[in-house]
């Protein structure tokens, strides 16, 4: 990671926030005790709330490795549920990791309120991140590994990760639910490859990303340069942007832990929305420990090249370029109404990322939407849908509304 990409946030969170009277002392930054959650890994997050996990890989056919985690049943006995469970996968968004599902308490996280709602629940890890940091062919310290957009995801790691929870549960077909480019890898895929309509039963969209063309998140700043990606590449790095390395870790205990938060907290509500009202600022600290776990820079800069054109499409290799990668001078759009799978969407009024307008245009061009609901608190933004203190009330309580229609 260059310094530079992270200096940029932070500039313009300190911009941003340059009115705002904070008060306190030098000897506050260094916490004493941090919360347990702060140094899990992933299955011991699952572990230690009392639930089983089990662990697999999924590799792709390009040669990444990533980890899938399966939570098979909840901490206890559920009635009223059916005997044959029914197969639940989660997919996190942009800079994450499945640890997003987990890192709230048991009746807070939609993983473990699946679990216990007796469903068969899948967690998925997208290239680059924590757990899918492997290769068969190059190492993470190679350009090559970090040379991918969500193109990549949608074409190789979601198809991978579906194929392995089928073959492994022996099901035709499985409900999935993603967040943010969760979302996004999903109706690209979709809309490309028509089998997964199939294998797919229903797509329940929480913060759905396609086209971004009105969204005021700080990434927005990145769209004027993307003409000129060799200066982006020079600004943010060619490889991995913000990556979750001992630095990060190191800032996230001395900035996220303390009386100086509001470093933290405004970073995320730049980004993302502001809403203090559903953020536990005593979890904060665990919450950055795990984010970000990883992304590429190609991946950043492929949002913000949607951000000019207004259009859901493949990565903009310029004229030249695209002749090369897809045999025409413009980047191929993404056909939505291709999408035959039904649909649901669940959105904010109040998300940087996932704005409204953008949410409406996707309304007109898919044809199943069986739901398209904004959350009932306007406040709510677009890193609520998984950290949100009252998700479990706002957001999941319609998630297993659908799962059992569903059923």
């Amino acid at each position: 990671m260059k310094p530079s990409s992270l200096l940029i946030f932070i500039t313009v969170v300190l911009l941003e926030s340059s009115n705002a009277n904070y008060d306190w002392d030098i000897f506050d930054i260094f916490p004493w005790k941090l919360d347990p959650d702060f140094n899990r890994n992933l299955t011991e997050l699952i572990t230690s709330k009392g639930y089983p996990v089990q662990e697999y890989t999924a590799q792709t056919p390009d040669g990444y490795l990533l980890t899938v985690l399966n939570i098979p049943s909840g901490r206890k006995k559920v009635y009223g549920v059916r005997q044959e469970k029914k197969v639940v996968f989660l997919q996190h968004g942009l800079l994450s990791s499945a640890c997003d599902w987990v890192l709230n308490f048991p009746n807070q996280s939609l993983a473990f309120i699946l679990a216990d709602h007796g469903y068969d629940v899948w967690l998925g890890n997208i290239r680059g991140n924590t757990y899918a940091r492997k290769n068969i062919y190059y190492p993470p310290e190679s350009s090559k590994f970090w040379n991918f957009s969500f193109d990549e995801m949608a074409e190789y790691d979601i198809p991978s990760m579906i194929d392995l929870i089928l073959n492994v549960t022996g099901k035709k077909n499985l409900s999935y639910i993603g967040h943010s480019q969760g979302t996004t890898v999903a109706f690209a895929l979709l809309s490309q490859k028509a089998e997964y309509n199939e294998k797919i039963n229903m797509f329940i969209a929480l913060a759905p990303v396609t086209t971004v063309g009105h969204i005021t998140s700080a990434i927005r700043y990145l769209a004027p340069f993307t003409p000129d990606v060799d200066f982006l590449f020079s600004i943010l790095g060619v490889d991995e942007f913000l990556p979750n390395n001992i630095v990060m870790k190191y800032l996230s205990e001395i900035l996220c832990d303390t009386k100086i938060k509001f470093i933290c907290e405004d970073v995320i509500f730049l980004i993302c929305g502001t809403d203090y009202s559903q953020l536990n600022a005593t979890r904060l600290g665990v919450y950055v420990s795990h984010t970000p776990a990883g992304a590429s820079t190609k991946s950043i800069i492929h949002y913000a090249q949607m951000v000019n054109s207004k259009k859901f499409q493949m990565y903009d290799y310029g004229s030249r370029g695209n002749m090369l990668h897809y045999n025409q001078t413009s980047a191929p759009v993404y056909h939505l109404e291709n999408i035959t799978t039904k649909v649901g969407l669940i959105w904010s009024e109040n998300d940087k990322l996932a704005d409204p307008t953008d949410i409406h245009i996707l309304e007109k061009k898919l044809k199943n939407v069986i739901l398209s609901t904004p959350v009932k608190l306007k406040e709510f933004n677009h890193l609520d849908f998984v950290w949100g203190i009252d998700a479990n009330i706002l957001v999941y309580d319609n998630v297993l509304s659908l799962l059992k229609k569903n059923l």
